[in-house]
């Protein structure tokens, strides 16, 4: 089993900053993708960024410019350092893996999620 647990969260006025961590634990064998999601009250979860094993980023829109993410294979954590914090970032930021095993059938890919944490932009 796999356990992603973020950190990092919290209160913060416009145009401060936050970073958020976090760490898997468990039966890992090689984390393909790792990213972030965010859900807001009475919004459908969406993708903030996403991060490759080999680093390559793709971002929201919304957060080009502002966010940054990161990971460290060896530690099997990733980050996302958001800057410029604006009020429409308030939610629940979830950590996303995925991971992919061969077996004798195939390729099977597992994904895991973390709890949540909470982040509150305050104008």
């Amino acid at each position: 089993q796999v356990q992603l647990v973020e950190s990092g969260g919290g209160l913060v006025q416009a145009g401060g900053s936050l970073r958020l961590s976090c760490v898997a634990s468990g039966s890992i064998v090689r984390f393909n993708a790792m990213g972030w999601y965010r859900q807001a009250p009475g919004k459908q979860r969406e993708l903030v960024a996403g991060i490759t094993r080999d680093g390559k980023t793709n971002y929201d829109d919304s957060v080009k410019g502002r966010f940054t993410v990161s990971r460290d294979n060896a530690k099997n954590t990733v980050y996302l350092q958001m800057n410029s914090l604006k009020p429409e970032d308030t939610a629940v930021y979830y950590c996303t893996a995925r991971q992919t095993v061969l077996r004798p059938t195939g390729p099977y890919e597992s994904d895991y999620w973390g709890q949540g944490t909470q982040v509150t932009v305050s104008s």
